[in-house]
Protein backbone atom coordinates (compact mmCIF):
# COMPACT_ATOMS: atom_id res chain seq x y z
CA UNK A 1 0.00 0.00 0.00
CA UNK A 2 2.89 2.32 0.81
CA UNK A 3 4.57 1.49 -2.26
CA UNK A 4 1.38 2.55 -4.43
CA UNK A 5 1.18 5.70 -2.24
CA UNK A 6 5.08 6.75 -3.49
CA UNK A 7 4.53 5.66 -6.63
CA UNK A 8 1.51 7.80 -6.92
CA UNK A 9 3.07 10.57 -5.22
CA UNK A 10 6.50 10.31 -7.52
CA UNK A 11 3.79 10.01 -10.55
CA UNK A 12 1.85 13.45 -9.85
CA UNK A 13 5.59 15.37 -8.92
CA UNK A 14 6.83 14.26 -12.85
CA UNK A 15 3.60 15.28 -13.91
CA UNK A 16 3.77 18.76 -12.30
CA UNK A 17 7.65 19.18 -13.30
CA UNK A 18 6.94 18.19 -17.04
CA UNK A 19 4.44 20.51 -16.78
CA UNK A 20 6.76 23.79 -15.87
CA UNK A 21 8.91 22.43 -17.82
CA UNK A 22 6.44 22.45 -21.15
CA UNK A 23 5.15 26.42 -20.34
CA UNK A 24 8.38 27.41 -20.07
CA UNK A 25 9.74 26.16 -23.13
CA UNK A 26 6.36 27.43 -25.13
CA UNK A 27 6.50 30.59 -24.17
CA UNK A 28 10.34 31.78 -24.22
CA UNK A 29 10.25 32.65 -27.76
CA UNK A 30 9.11 36.83 -28.25
CA UNK A 31 7.28 37.52 -31.23
CA UNK A 32 7.79 41.32 -32.42
CA UNK A 33 5.55 42.57 -35.29
CA UNK A 34 6.57 46.04 -37.23
CA UNK A 35 4.49 48.17 -39.27
CA UNK A 36 4.67 51.54 -41.22
CA UNK A 37 2.16 54.19 -40.43
CA UNK A 38 -0.88 53.63 -42.38
CA UNK A 39 -1.12 56.00 -45.92
CA UNK A 40 -0.63 59.78 -44.81
CA UNK A 41 -1.96 62.82 -45.93
CA UNK A 42 0.70 64.23 -48.37
CA UNK A 43 -0.20 67.60 -48.71
CA UNK A 44 2.71 69.87 -48.70
CA UNK A 45 3.64 72.06 -45.78
CA UNK A 46 1.94 69.34 -43.11
CA UNK A 47 4.35 68.81 -39.96
CA UNK A 48 2.33 66.06 -38.88
CA UNK A 49 0.35 64.69 -41.21
CA UNK A 50 -3.15 62.96 -40.14
CA UNK A 51 -4.09 59.45 -42.16
CA UNK A 52 -5.65 59.65 -45.35
CA UNK A 53 -9.37 57.54 -45.51
CA UNK A 54 -7.05 54.65 -47.12
CA UNK A 55 -4.66 54.67 -43.77
CA UNK A 56 -7.90 54.56 -41.59
CA UNK A 57 -8.47 51.75 -43.57
CA UNK A 58 -5.23 50.34 -43.27
CA UNK A 59 -5.72 50.30 -38.91
CA UNK A 60 -8.34 48.74 -39.53
CA UNK A 61 -7.10 46.10 -41.38
CA UNK A 62 -4.37 46.08 -38.66
CA UNK A 63 -7.10 45.54 -36.33
CA UNK A 64 -8.36 42.65 -38.09
CA UNK A 65 -4.98 41.02 -38.85
CA UNK A 66 -3.24 41.18 -35.24
CA UNK A 67 -6.95 41.51 -33.01
CA UNK A 68 -6.94 38.15 -32.05
CA UNK A 69 -3.01 37.59 -31.28
CA UNK A 70 -1.77 37.66 -27.60
CA UNK A 71 -0.43 41.29 -27.94
CA UNK A 72 1.48 42.45 -25.23
CA UNK A 73 2.26 45.69 -25.35
CA UNK A 74 2.06 48.20 -28.31
CA UNK A 75 4.44 50.73 -29.38
CA UNK A 76 4.36 54.18 -31.45
CA UNK A 77 6.27 56.64 -32.24
CA UNK A 78 4.69 60.43 -31.64
CA UNK A 79 3.07 61.09 -34.69
CA UNK A 80 -0.56 61.70 -35.75
CA UNK A 81 -0.16 58.94 -37.98
CA UNK A 82 1.28 56.08 -35.74
CA UNK A 83 -0.96 57.00 -32.95
CA UNK A 84 -4.11 56.77 -35.21
CA UNK A 85 -2.68 53.56 -36.77
CA UNK A 86 -2.63 51.69 -33.98
CA UNK A 87 -6.09 53.45 -31.98
CA UNK A 88 -8.72 50.64 -33.36
CA UNK A 89 -6.33 47.47 -32.78
CA UNK A 90 -5.28 49.29 -29.41
CA UNK A 91 -9.08 49.94 -28.17
CA UNK A 92 -9.99 46.08 -29.35
CA UNK A 93 -7.01 45.24 -26.84
CA UNK A 94 -7.81 47.16 -24.02
CA UNK A 95 -4.08 49.01 -24.83
CA UNK A 96 -3.03 51.68 -23.85
CA UNK A 97 -0.17 52.77 -26.65
CA UNK A 98 3.27 53.29 -25.63
CA UNK A 99 5.61 56.36 -27.08
CA UNK A 100 9.01 55.46 -27.61
CA UNK A 101 11.89 57.43 -29.58
CA UNK A 102 12.30 55.87 -33.58
CA UNK A 103 15.75 57.86 -33.29
CA UNK A 104 16.53 54.92 -29.92
CA UNK A 105 15.93 51.40 -31.84
CA UNK A 106 18.65 49.97 -29.47
CA UNK A 107 16.81 51.10 -26.35
CA UNK A 108 13.35 49.66 -27.74
CA UNK A 109 14.92 46.76 -29.00
CA UNK A 110 16.53 46.53 -25.09
CA UNK A 111 13.32 47.36 -23.06
CA UNK A 112 11.14 44.58 -25.63
CA UNK A 113 13.99 41.68 -24.66
CA UNK A 114 13.68 42.57 -21.35
CA UNK A 115 10.21 43.23 -20.18
CA UNK A 116 8.29 41.43 -22.77
CA UNK A 117 10.21 38.19 -23.09
CA UNK A 118 8.47 35.15 -24.31
CA UNK A 119 5.50 37.29 -25.29
CA UNK A 120 3.86 39.56 -28.50
CA UNK A 121 4.01 43.07 -29.09
CA UNK A 122 3.35 45.45 -31.89
CA UNK A 123 5.80 48.34 -33.11
CA UNK A 124 4.63 50.87 -36.03
CA UNK A 125 7.10 52.82 -36.91
CA UNK A 126 7.77 54.73 -40.48
CA UNK A 127 9.26 53.65 -43.85
CA UNK A 128 12.58 54.60 -42.44
CA UNK A 129 12.68 52.89 -38.97
CA UNK A 130 11.08 49.58 -39.30
CA UNK A 131 13.82 47.98 -40.99
CA UNK A 132 16.51 49.14 -38.67
CA UNK A 133 14.20 48.02 -35.86
CA UNK A 134 14.22 44.53 -36.71
CA UNK A 135 18.46 44.83 -37.15
CA UNK A 136 18.37 46.08 -33.44
CA UNK A 137 16.51 43.14 -32.46
CA UNK A 138 19.25 41.36 -33.83
CA UNK A 139 17.76 39.73 -37.07
CA UNK A 140 18.56 40.30 -40.65
CA UNK A 141 16.20 42.43 -42.73
CA UNK A 142 13.62 40.35 -44.79
CA UNK A 143 13.60 42.94 -47.12
CA UNK A 144 16.17 45.13 -48.63
CA UNK A 145 14.23 48.43 -48.44
CA UNK A 146 10.79 49.84 -48.18
CA UNK A 147 9.44 52.06 -50.88
CA UNK A 148 7.69 55.88 -49.75
CA UNK A 149 4.68 54.55 -51.01
CA UNK A 150 4.95 51.18 -49.57
CA UNK A 151 2.45 50.71 -46.24
CA UNK A 152 1.02 47.29 -46.51
CA UNK A 153 4.20 45.01 -45.12
CA UNK A 154 4.21 43.18 -41.41
CA UNK A 155 7.20 42.45 -40.61
CA UNK A 156 7.45 39.55 -38.29
CA UNK A 157 10.91 39.09 -35.58
CA UNK A 158 10.99 36.06 -34.01
CA UNK A 159 13.78 35.81 -30.90
CA UNK A 160 13.79 32.95 -29.27
CA UNK A 161 15.56 32.74 -26.07
CA UNK A 162 18.69 30.57 -27.38
CA UNK A 163 19.29 31.33 -30.87
CA UNK A 164 19.41 33.67 -33.34
CA UNK A 165 16.56 35.82 -34.25
CA UNK A 166 14.76 35.57 -37.31
CA UNK A 167 12.60 37.99 -39.13
CA UNK A 168 9.77 37.39 -42.04
CA UNK A 169 7.99 39.62 -44.53
CA UNK A 170 4.00 39.83 -45.56
CA UNK A 171 1.47 41.97 -46.56
CA UNK A 172 -1.84 42.56 -45.14
CA UNK A 173 -4.40 44.80 -45.72
CA UNK A 174 -5.20 46.69 -49.36
CA UNK A 175 -2.24 46.46 -51.36
CA UNK A 176 0.17 49.30 -51.56
CA UNK A 177 0.23 50.76 -55.22
CA UNK A 178 3.66 49.65 -57.15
Amino acid sequence: MFARSLRGLFLLLFLALAGCAGSRSAGSETTVYLVRHGEKDLAPGLTDPLLTPAGEQRALALRDELGQRRIAAIFTTDTKRTRATVAPLAAKLSLTPLVYSAKDQAALAAQIRRDYAGKAVLVVGHSNTILEMVEALGAARPVSSIADAAHDYLLEVRVPAAGSPTATARRYGAPSPK
